[in-house]
């Protein structure tokens, strides 16, 4: 009986040994068979709609092509989700032409979508749609999961027809029970006898390989960094609904047990119950009573010292917090000056306020010199562009920040900060004691910087503890955009009106080249209907308005416009050509904008151009005259604004026109930045 004993526990030791064996060859089976998926960029056409993709948030590769106006987009940066997807980025600069990759983002629906006309596309205007989305360059967030299918709205995918792989949901198999491993206590704790046969330690559900059949939901804003297997709890009442009876299984004591749940990795998703422990929060579209381009310009040298630094971090913290963060509202960006500046993020990289504080507060301290100037001239050549994130429909502000006085000269790089359309605020801490005065390299520097010197633009804190109280100020001035005087400068804020002699003395060929000089002048200003406006008015005997302020919003249609003019052959009424412009073009000028009439002629008028020159001046017309061979001088001068140096040329030959455009946009220029900055 003892033998027999012995015989059986050899056997059952024997047995489960090979059982051990099986299940450690079968896990590295399955373990080499289970591979991370390679990610693919699904390809959609241009007519696809973001509304008929229900994934929160996608990568997508347009083809090119989609600057075709056949494909409507609606609304300017937040677009509706009926929208063309590929429309939409080549609108919003973040694409061309050409095609590419794009990261889209689902966001809430706004009550009103504003058309534009941007990068070539004419974004149509929209009074309400339930769902929006914002386009941005294709660069994934770290630990972010992008699907590589889509799942589309309908049964009909778009996708399918230009080449993209498309899954619709099959149930997956349960696969066979594996032999499980089989522990060293397991086996010491067998037990036989010989009149029972032996039972085998029957696995714990916990170890099953089992495989939900519950249709997977989309991934949303997910890590993708996560595990091919994920735990679900239940007990004996949490019996999950809609789950196959045959799976959900409990232990008969009621005890709690886990169960593996298979994400379907390969379709970029995840079950519902790994989706529900995300955060749901509404992401904010930004205040758009806001919207401006916002660069913070933070001290780091090293006579603030760690405190004060501390504090300065805490009125960032604070603006951002105020300050609705979005890509309908304002955006912003910090730099940091010392021996250099350096940009810690610029106005793409966080596009809502609780990411910008976070950014805010890993901010270090740099060290080194005060050097303002060079930082402000940093901002204006690099820090306000498309590639980072600059928007042509929002105020430039830069808000800088200085303990004590700056170790260089700033008034030349502000100059120049001014005439590029930056808006400069200054907050001094701190000045300089008397003692103090004598290193200051530049006196009154907060004044020789700022955008306008009526104190709009300018906080003086006496002590780094009294800071937090220009929060509120700072904020409310900032987005006041009606008072932020230099978003205007000379190339973006003027009504232009080219009064054109088409007399017959010009010719055709003296025509085209004096359209030509038109357009070279035209080329040089920001062109839309916010911005510089066009008209034109060619005269003879008589008059003709070829196209008025309001037509063409675009530079690419007024360069257009100039070309289709045709020449029309007559006398020279100068006088009367004036009257006609200051009646049918210039009444319909804007009152905010600056009124230049610039007339080229090749003689001298049939009739008086004293009286309609005075009523232009009268009407704050500044007019440029430009005379051709036979003009005549004295009367170029009679028709140019005060002083006629400044405002009247003349040119022997058709073909030296061009040399004058130039000067002519300096004069222009320059008249404007003389402004009185009070």
């Amino acid at each position: 009986m003892r033998t027999v004993v012995l015989t059986m526990k050899a056997s059952v030791i024997e047995m489960f040994l090979v059982l051990l064996v099986t299940g450690v060859h079968s896990n590295k089976e399955t373990s080499k068979k289970i591979k991370r998926p390679k990610f693919t960029v699904p390809q959609i056409n241009c007519d696809v709609k973001a509304g008929k993709i229900i994934n929160p948030e996608f990568i997508v590769k347009c083809p090119a092509g989609c600057q075709d106006p056949k494909f409507h987009v609606y609304g300017t940066d937040v677009y509706a989700s009926y929208s063309s997807v590929c429309g939409a980025a080549v609108h919003s600069g973040v694409l061309d032409n050409s095609g590419g990759k794009v990261l889209v983002r689902k966001v809430a629906g706004l009550s009103g979508y504003k058309g534009s006309y941007s990068n070539g596309v004419q974004s149509l205007s929209l009074p309400r749609w339930r769902e929006s989305f914002i386009v941005l360059e294709s660069k994934p967030k770290k630990g972010v999961t992008y699907p590589s299918a889509l799942t589309y709205s309908s049964s009909k995918s778009p996708a399918a027809q230009a080449g993209e792989t498309t899954k619709a949901y099959q149930r997956p198999p349960i696969p066979a029970t594996t032999a499980q491993p089989v522990t060293l206590m397991q086996l010491l704790a067998v037990t036989v006898a010989v009149a029972t046969p032996t039972i085998l330690p029957r696995p714990s559900p916990s170890a099953a390989s089992t495989t939900s059949i519950r249709r997977p939901e989309p991934v949303g804003h997910r890590s993708q960094e996560m595990d091919l297997w994920s735990t679900t709890t239940y007990t004996s009442s949490q019996n999950r609904p809609g789950a196959d009876p045959g799976i959900q299984r409990q232990d008969p004591s009621g005890a709690a047990f886990e169960k593996p749940v298979r994400a379907d990795v390969s379709l970029g998703r995840v079950p519902k119950e790994e989706l529900s422990t995300q955060s749901l929060e509404p992401v904010s579209l930004g205040d758009p009573n806001c919207k401006i381009d916002l660069s913070f310009l933070i001290d780091g040298s090293t006579s603030i010292g760690k405190r004060r630094f501390r504090i300065q971090k805490q009125l960032l913290a604070g603006v951002a917090q105020a300050l609705d963060i979005g890509p309908a509202g304002p955006l912003m960006g910090v730099v940091q000056y010392g021996d250099n500046p350096a940009t810690h993020f610029n106005l793409k990289t966080h596009m809502n306020s609780r990411d910008l504080k976070t950014a805010i507060e890993k901010i270090t301290q740099r060290g080194g010199l005060s050097n303002v100037g060079r930082a402000i001239s940093f901002v204006t050549k690099n820090f306000f562009s498309k590639a980072n994130g600059n928007r042509s429909s929002a105020p430039n502000v830069v808000v800088v920040m200085v303990d004590g006085w700056p170790t260089d000269k700033v008034e030349e790089a502000s100059r120049l900060a001014r005439e590029s359309g930056i808006n400069i605020f200054f907050i001094t801490i701190e000045g300089a004691a008397e003692n103090e005065k004598q290193y200051v390299v530049e006196p009154n520097f907060a004044n020789k910087a700022v955008c306008r010197t009526n104190g709009f633009y300018s906080f003086h804190v006496q002590s780094w503890f009294g800071l937090h109280k220009t929060l509120q100020p700072l904020v409310k001035r900032v987005c006041d955009t009606d008072r932020l005087a230099c978003s205007k400068t000379c190339l973006n804020s003027a009504d232009i009106g080219f009064i054109i002699d088409g007399s017959s003395s010009v010719g055709t060929g003296n025509f085209r080249t004096v359209l030509q000089f038109v357009t070279n002048l035209t080329k040089e200003f920001e062109i839309s209907d916010t911005d510089t406006r066009v008209g034109a008015v060619q005269y003879t005997y008589e008059q003709r308005l070829e196209f008025g302020f309001d037509q063409y919003s675009s530079k690419p249609d007024i360069l257009n416009a100039i070309k289709r003019v045709g020449y029309w052959s007559g006398g020279t009424s100068t006088g009367a050509a004036i009257n006609f412009a200051l009646e049918q073009l210039f009444k319909k000028s804007k009152p905010n904008k600056r009124k230049l009439m610039i007339l080229i002629t090749d003689g001298r008028s049939y009739d008086d151009v004293r009286i309609p020159a005075m009523a232009a001046h009268l009407k704050g017309v500044i007019t440029y005259a430009i005379g051709v061979a036979w003009a005549a001088q004295e009367e170029l001068e009679v028709i140019a604004t005060h002083p006629a140096r400044d405002h009247s040329f003349f040119v022997d030959e058709f073909d030296n026109l061009y040399q004058y455009v130039p000067r002519i946009i300096q004069n222009i220029c320059t008249e404007f930045n003389s402004q009185p900055r009070n």
